[in-house]
């Protein structure tokens, strides 16, 4: 199965380790990220998307965040 995420926070260093720790664990950037101004926090968010290949069965229960 071909599992997805989106990652998100706020645009600080915490974004990219959160994106850097999934690479390492071998998921694959999948497009570009994305930048968004959260008004109501007053901060930048960013959002990208990442996909990983896994010898698994999808069911609505799957960990995503632990493949």
């Amino acid at each position: 199965m071909k599992a997805y995420r989106l990652l998100t926070e706020v645009d600080t260093s915490a974004f990219c380790h959160k994106v850097s720790e999934a690479l390492s664990k071998g998921w694959e950037l999948y497009g570009d990220p994305s930048y968004a101004f959260d008004a109501a926090a007053g901060v930048m968010r960013c959002a990208q998307a990442v996909t990983k290949e896994v010898d698994a069965e999808y069911t609505p229960d799957t960990k995503l965040g632990q493949l």
